[in-house]
């Protein structure tokens, strides 16, 4: 099993980024958090690194129902999304398969849960 999704788009990075966030939001996902790599791997270790975001995706309901089924689940949350630039004008973006990920928790239960988001991520990829 894969434990993401994965597109390849010819766009630019803002351009991917706002698409991304559309669709997310489409799907009920709001962008918790927004990690600009390359930024912060040149002001750290002052390396130069190709364009690479991370946004922490979350769906509020889904997100309520793991920490309610597994108190220690935020460790694994939110949902992540990489939108990186593989080369000018190629965009890849990359979300978590959440059933992949969590397949770590021996909880059937939270494996449920996360059946819904995990369809819903698919489509956002797909719908890109």
């Amino acid at each position: 099993m894969s434990y993401y999704f994965t597109k390849e788009l010819n766009s630019s990075m803002e351009a991917a980024i706002t698409k991304v966030t559309e669709e997310l939001k489409k799907e009920g996902f709001g962008i918790l958090s927004d990690i600009d790599m390359k930024a912060k791997l040149k002001e750290k270790l002052n390396v130069e690194f190709r364009p690479y975001r991370i946004l922490g995706a979350c769906n509020p309901t889904f997100g309520f129902q793991a920490l309610q089924t597994e108190d220690k689940i935020g460790t694994m949350l939110p949902c992540n999304v990489v939108v990186q630039e593989k080369t000018p004008g190629k965009v890849e973006v990359t979300a978590i398969d959440p059933v992949a990920s969590m397949a770590a928790v021996n909880n059937a239960n939270l494996k449920t849960i996360m059946e819904q988001p995990r369809l819903m991520l698919k489509k956002i990829i797909d719908n890109l």
